[in-house]
């Protein structure tokens, strides 16, 4: 199969799947392609919104669409780490003999729904790093692979503060986007209403298989990325941190940490997925610049002059991806002289 063949099979794939969704959540279309991106890209995405909104719905939709194992933990303060990932429990068999027996927890599903994640205490959502990171989970010392394809979407509720426990920057660190869910317009809410009161609800076709999903990946990783777009997305995450010399001021007077390489990565390989999403077999500014917001609002860390004013995070990545911009436009014009 030639290359734009694939890449025309991926468009059609992406397409597809976002109708399947589209069948039940109403709105939200950028959102639906962040989590596609998120999912193609290989990583794991985390949606925070207001309760009612339809994060849990859209997940488990995606989850339809695929035919792949899903499961869904419910976060809550009183759940264990072992709830997540399984536990040794003794076994009798009908001669009297015991012997150990590994139970897997939900985590061992292709799709992983963490509802409310910012419900359970830390010792608890710190469960999920290893298989987030490694795809594997340790248990008494035996490291368990985790099935493949392996995607956690995890949603958390942003203004109930009691009995919440908010997420660690280093768990954080593991998703490839942080994604904010609007509420919808008046327009879309009628939608909802229509769909949602009626007597038959709608049916989701499984689109995809695990092996599809897979496949794609590989062919992100294939999509070239010219030197000034890599050049361009290095600069943007550099200009997240306060002590590089060339951090625009706005970093430095309100920025206390800036975003780690994951950063980096989560920018070209989403933009790797939004390209080919568009039948392009090559990254461009502009798919960095929609990508920058969702692939560093959760890896900037205000400091508390930023706090006291309220700087809004998505605002400031948009100045710092406007500095950067400019910087390395200005390297290039030097460089081609």
């Amino acid at each position: 199969m030639t290359q734009e063949a694939r890449v025309q099979e991926f468009v059609a794939a992406f397409e597809k799947l976002r109708a399947e969704v589209e069948k039940v959540i109403v709105g939200h279309r950028e959102i639906i392609d962040h989590v596609l991106v998120g999912m193609f890209a290989g990583g794991h995405v985390l949606l925070e919104g207001v309760p009612g909104l339809g994060k849990t719905l859209l997940i488990k939709t995606l989850a339809e669409g695929l035919e792949l194992k899903f499961a869904r933990i419910q976060f809550t303060p009183d759940l264990m780490p072992a709830d997540i990932i399984g536990t040794n429990v003794i076994v009798e068999e009908s001669d009297g003999r015991k012997h150990v027996q590994f139970q897997q927890g939900p985590i061992f599903a292709h799709i992983l729904l963490a509802d409310e994640i910012n419900r359970a205490t830390p010792k608890t959502q710190s469960a999920l790093l290893e298989g987030m990171q490694e795809a594997c989970v340790t248990v008494s010392g035996l490291s368990r692979p985790l099935p493949s394809p392996f995607f956690v979407l995890a949603t958390q509720n942003p203004i109930e503060m009691e009995g919440t426990y908010p997420l660690p920057e280093a768990q954080l660190d593991r998703f490839l986007f942080k994604l904010r869910v609007r509420y919808p317009a008046i327009e879309e809410l009628n939608a909802i209403i229509d769909r949602t009161t009626h007597a038959r609800p709608a049916t989701v076709e499984r689109v995809m298989t695990g092996a599809a999903v897979l496949g794609f990946r590989e062919l992100v990783r294939e999509v070239p990325v010219a030197s000034h777009v890599r050049d361009l997305a290095s600069a943007i995450v550099m200009a997240t941190h306060p002590a590089w010399e060339h951090a625009p001021e706005v970093t430095r007077r309100f920025v206390r940490y800036g975003a780690s390489p994951r950063g980096a990565q989560a920018l070209i390989l989403g933009a790797k997925v939004r390209a080919l999403a568009e039948g392009r077999y090559n990254v461009s500014v502009e798919d960095l610049k929609i990508l920058a917001a969702p692939s560093l609002r959760h890896r900037i860390i205000l400091n508390f002059e930023g706090e006291a004013e309220g700087v809004d995070v998505d605002r400031l990545v948009g100045d710092i991806v406007e500095s950067a911009e400019a910087r390395v436009g200005q390297a290039r014009e030097l460089f081609l002289r």
